[in-house]
């Protein structure tokens, strides 16, 4: 999981539980996501590490104890944290904290059908951004003429059809990291 890669699965884990971000922050060494779920005022704090502070790339019980440390005086309720790998210790310490771990060896496990509505719903609003509306039947949609794409959000979305059809769980999530990619440029 590169520097890159951790930011895009703390947005794959935001956009995939449906958090809305309030806020977001980059560090030296990591990029702070200030998120929430629809349904309360729950304060979440997603921190992804871009790079560990030891030469052995593990990310540390220093580096959660930091995290617990900034998660309590800054009153989150919860804290994710994501990164390359962690030792032990840091293991140990985010269990006790009651702090999610993801990285290279352990991912969560959003199920196909969760991740491909997700999808489709980001299709959906994305589609109302760019053109206005949302396309019931494919006639509608301007983004394939003669069999040639001329809207990457189209393309994602048969791409992501066919992802589904053959349950690639983890082409899907790209898929859903290049809808949030062009969401983003749309909103800037």
């Amino acid at each position: 999981m590169s520097d890159e890669q951790t930011v895009k699965k703390a947005k794959l884990i935001s956009a995939l539980r449906d958090y809305d971000r309030k806020r977001t922050k980059s560090k030296e060494r990591s990029v702070d996501f200030t998120v929430s779920p629809p349904e309360n005022d729950e304060k979440i704090l997603i921190r992804a590490i871009t790079e560990p502070k030891s030469k052995s790339g593990y990310i540390n019980v220093d580096t959660v104890r930091e995290m617990i440390d900034f998660l309590e005086t800054k009153n989150y309720d919860k804290g994710i944290l994501i990164g390359k790998r962690f030792t032990n210790a840091a293991k140990r310490e985010m269990k006790k904290a009651n702090i999610e771990l993801f990285s290279d060896n352990f991912s969560p496990n959003f199920r196909l059908e969760r991740v491909y509505s997700t999808v489709c719903n980001y299709v959906e609003k994305l589609c109302k951004a760019k053109c206005g509306k949302i396309p019931v039947k494919d006639s509608d949609c301007k983004g394939l003429v003669d069999g040639n794409y001329s809207c990457d959000i189209r393309l994602i979305s048969d791409n992501a059809d066919f992802h589904h059809e053959k349950e690639w769980i983890t082409f899907l999530e790209r898929d859903l990291v290049k809808l949030l990619a062009i969401e983003r440029e749309l909103n800037e």
